[in-house]
């Protein structure tokens, strides 16, 4: 027992983990997902012995990272634990998309001790620094020791103190015997306030007095909506939203921004002469060629995150805080430019309504429930108290194009992957949200290992498949046309011929196929876990959004001026 004159080694080590665990409990962690294995037995049974945490075993690594950023998209870091070896290598797609998303994460890799490193012992690997930048901060504090117990707390307190800027690690070495006995714990001790970030601050330029100004706003921003509402009441820009802002509902929001893009004239004609950007940037490439091109005194970067989530070096005019705009804009008497301009202003309203409702006819001109469709049913008929995550190929963007101002959703866009989408969602639920998921059925696959245990987690959980038979994304790439049908297809289109049902059931969930709108809505009210599959064509689904798009462009030709 610690606090003996001669402790065991493996009551110190137990010792050592419930100490951690105990700190990070006062700061206020309240979740753990554990990957099963047997180096990380010190760590796996302080967490367990816990009532103030839930546990969460999840037994595939990568998928028990995401679920460990699906329950850090609130603000609080999960702890996430592996045994040592390849298993920590397979927590690197999620730290990754935590650390260009700065979602707060407590990895905890256990490890081999010193002696056991670089002599070819099994299931050993270089774990310190494993993942290198993509990291905020990490430690390899060795096999814990006794005489250093007055600092364990401290260590605990750092990890969570950088945990609030993303993913940490700490590689934790740990000696056989791994299961001790936990003696008495040092005392805690006096939280040091965590300093703020340093951030660029640059001053604002004159471009933020210009009456053609616009409000781009995406996701990870930190910024209050009331900020952006106040920035837009103090000039009468418009407010171009994505559905990962959780803004589209704010006055003057544009939501079929790439859309109104495609219209030549009137993408030339309302070139702004200054962007606020808030967030990073939405999924359009049609919105962010024209942003790149269309400024004359740039883009003014509102930097709240980090440069995980903007690059400020790059095609940005200023960085600054959002009041530093707000204030400037006042100051300048922006407000009585625009008096004198408010077409700018009535023409991205007349497009927004143009544009919407131009979409909204066009979607019930089809049959078949198409996959914007989807977007759009999902986008209306969210249920209130649940969450939307979406992945990051053609549902993010369908959402954002054609989602309309109730769209709101969380996406893994840091890094853009494939990786992880039903477990993020996955993590949500078990936070104690519902939680709806909407993908395809690559990503679908990808991560079914999220599936194992599902029905038995008693968590709500709704899965919506887009089944296309592979990579419905490329479809709209040169590749689908640039070359011939049977290298595509191996390539690219990669078919799966896969029962999306059949494989959810096999993981003991109830699942079924829709066909309909009503359908979809119908299911989207049933409380989870279950999957629902809505069959497509990838071909066709080309042609529904040409149609769409080109419904939009004539619906703004109706308009001379934009000709």
């Amino acid at each position: 027992m610690v606090g003996d004159e001669n402790p065991r080694p493996q009551d110190v080590q137990a010792t050592f983990c419930a100490t951690l665990v105990d700190e990070w409990i006062r700061s206020g962690v309240r979740h753990a997902v554990i990957a099963p294995g047997s180096r990380s037995t010190p760590m796996a049974l302080a967490i367990a012995a816990r009532s103030e945490l839930q546990a969460h075993v999840v037994h595939d690594e990568r998928s028990a990272a995401f679920v460990a950023l699906g329950i850090g998209l609130d603000g609080v870091p999960a702890l996430l634990l592996c045994t040592s070896g390849t298993a920590a290598a397979n927590f690197f797609p999620a730290v990754v998309e935590a650390g260009l998303s700065e979602v707060p994460m407590i990895v905890l890799t256990a490890d081999r001790p010193e002696e056991l490193r670089g002599v070819g012992a099994p299931q050993t690997i270089d774990q310190v620094e494993l993942f290198g930048n993509h990291v905020v901060w990490s430690r390899d504090p060795g096999v814990a020791d006794a005489d250093e117990r007055s600092l364990w707390r401290e260590l605990a307190d750092d990890a969570w103190t950088h945990a609030q800027r993303g993913p940490i690690q700490l590689n934790l070495a740990f000696r056989e015997p791994l299961i001790g006995v936990s003696g008495r714990l040092p005392e805690p001790v006096e939280r040091r306030p965590m300093a703020p970030p340093t951030r660029r601050s640059d001053a604002v330029p004159a471009g933020g007095a210009c009456p053609r100004g616009l409000i781009l706003v995406g996701g990870r921003s930190g910024v209050d909506e009331d900020r952006v509402v106040a920035l837009h009441r103090a000039t009468g820009w418009p407010v171009v939203a994505d559905p990962i802002s959780a803004m589209r509902h704010l006055p003057a929001a544009v939501t079929t921004v790439d859309a109104i893009l495609r219209h030549d004239g009137f993408a030339d004609r309302h070139r702004p002469d200054v962007i606020v950007r808030v967030g990073r940037p939405a999924a359009s490439k049609v919105l962010a060629q024209w942003t790149a091109r269309a400024t004359a005194s740039g883009t003014i970067l509102v930097q709240v995150g980090g440069p995980g989530v903007i690059d400020p070096d790059h095609d940005v005019a200023a960085v600054c805080a959002i009041d530093a705009v707000i204030d400037a804009v006042r100051s300048a008497g922006t407000a009585a430019d625009i008096a004198a301009d408010t077409e700018w202003a009535l023409s991205w309203s007349r497009a927004q309504d143009l544009a919407e409702r131009a979409v909204v006819a066009t979607l019930a001109e089809f049959d078949e429930l198409t996959e914007p469709g989807v977007a759009r049913a999902v986008a209306d008929h969210l249920p209130a108290d649940a969450q939307l995550t979406v992945a990051s190929s053609m549902p993010v963007r369908d959402l954002e194009w054609f989602g309309g101002a109730r769209a709101r959703a969380h996406s893994n866009r840091g890094a853009n992957g494939i990786d992880g989408v039903v477990s993020t969602a996955l993590g949500r639920a078990v936070a104690g949200t519902a939680s709806v998921v909407l993908l395809g059925d690559l990503a679908f696959v990808h991560d079914s290992n999220a599936l194992t245990a599902l029905a038995q987690r008693h968590v709500d959980l709704r899965i919506v498949v887009i089944d296309n038979d592979g990579g419905g994304i490329f479809s709209f790439l040169p590749q689908a046309t640039d070359l011939v049908h049977e290298r595509f297809e191996q390539l690219f289109g990669t078919p799966l011929s896969l029962d999306t049902v059949a494989l959810a059931t096999a993981y003991g969930l109830d699942a079924r196929t829709v066909q309909t709108a009503d359908e979809l809505v119908e299911q989207l009210q049933v409380p989870g876990p279950w999957v629902c599959c809505v069959p497509s064509d990838r071909d066709h689904n080309v042609q529904v959004h040409a149609a769409l798009h080109a419904a939009v462009v004539d619906a703004l030709s109706t308009d001379g001026r934009w000709r």
